[in-house]
């Protein structure tokens, strides 16, 4: 027999499971407090009860989890980063779509997205060699953004290969980048129009 506390956790469970899905879906402004509740097969009340308003329902279903830490020499940074990506691109990040979904309607939503991108840019580019890693590091931010939300938002053609043939192209990019280009001995060639 369960106790109401294992009652309570599996009920909010449900609830910000039922959250990220159409957060995720229909973005804050569509998604009602009804919806939530249906979808989890509960009651409006009881949502209001276990998180007071939908902005702090939206703001738990939204958080951005965090991949963990990110630590190595520039070969083992960046097979943590391909598996992180490659997690993203086999199952959709629910509560990562939410959050990306609202964040072009909501400041609170694009301060949580930046704030979580930029810890782990950061993280990242702390323990890359060369002077351009805070750059360096950026540029995979922005290619695994791109990659979720052309894939599972955006769905751009392509982008609905199996996970594995999309890593093949983006993991040696990410590779490169985690690889100190800021000492070249030779200058490259100046690019030609074509």
């Amino acid at each position: 027999m369960s106790t109401r506390v294992e009652q309570r956790r599996r009920t909010e469970a449900r609830i910000l499971t039922a959250a990220r899905q159409l957060f995720g879906e229909h973005g804050y402004d569509r998604t009602t407090i009804r919806a939530v509740a249906t979808a989890a097969g509960s009651d409006p009340g009881l949502v209001m009860r276990y998180f007071g308003s939908k902005e702090r329902l939206f703001a738990q279903a939204a958080a951005m989890p965090a991949d963990g830490p990110i630590v190595g020499s520039p070969a083992e940074i960046a097979a943590q980063l391909t598996t992180a990506l490659s997690e993203k691109l086999a199952e959709e990040p629910a509560a990562a779509l939410a959050a990306l979904r609202a964040m072009f309607s909501h400041p609170e939503a694009a301060d949580e997205v930046r704030s979580a991108m930029t810890g782990q840019q950061r993280q990242v580019a702390a323990q890359l060699p060369g002077e351009d890693a805070v750059l360096r590091s950026g540029v995979i931010g922005a290619l695994t953004l791109g990659l979720v939300i052309g894939r599972h938002l955006v769905r751009l053609d392509g982008l609905d290969a199996p996970p594995e043939d999309v890593m093949a192209v983006a993991e040696p990019l990410i590779s490169a980048l985690t690889k100190d280009t800021s000492r070249r001995d030779t200058p490259p060639e100046p690019r030609r129009p074509v």
